[in-house]
């Protein structure tokens, strides 16, 4: 995670307060508002974005907007979907970013998700076959 500063000199925040883990603020990127919290302690950072609406749900737009004024550009960041018994809404429509800090985050390889900018589809196969075999997968 960005530090503070960082973050703040995106000009788009108003702290509330703040916590010797984080801050809690109120953003506005234009076409959406709302309070953030960001947090970081116990291996994971956090950032979770409530709108002013509170009848609309951040877009997958804002949540790409907020993780590009919290996290660098090399950091993963997910969102999660846990199994329905481990289900928490304290506060609906509020959406979350998390990153493992002190541990590798687990991604699936590109190639299942679709072609990176640049990539033709016979790279995507190559990389696809190459995965399979190194990984004792049946190709």
């Amino acid at each position: 995670m960005k530090t503070m500063d960082e973050i703040l000199s995106c000009g788009r925040m108003v702290v509330i307060e703040k916590r010797d883990d984080g801050f809690s603020a109120w953003i506005d990127m234009g076409n959406f508002e709302g309070s953030v919290i960001a947090s970081s302690g116990a291996g994971w950072d956090h950032v979770s974005i409530r709108p002013k609406k509170h009848r609309y749900t951040p877009s997958w737009s804002d949540m790409c907007r907020v993780k590009d004024i919290f996290f660098r550009d090399d950091e993963a960041v997910i969102q999660i979907h846990p199994p329905k018994d481990e289900y928490v809404n304290n506060m609906p429509n509020c959406l979350h970013l998390w990153r493992a800090y002190d541990k590798e985050m687990v991604l699936p390889p590109s190639f299942m998700v679709g072609l990176k900018k640049g990539q033709t589809r016979d790279e995507v196969y190559k990389e696809a076959e190459r995965y399979y075999k190194e990984h004792g997968y049946e190709w």
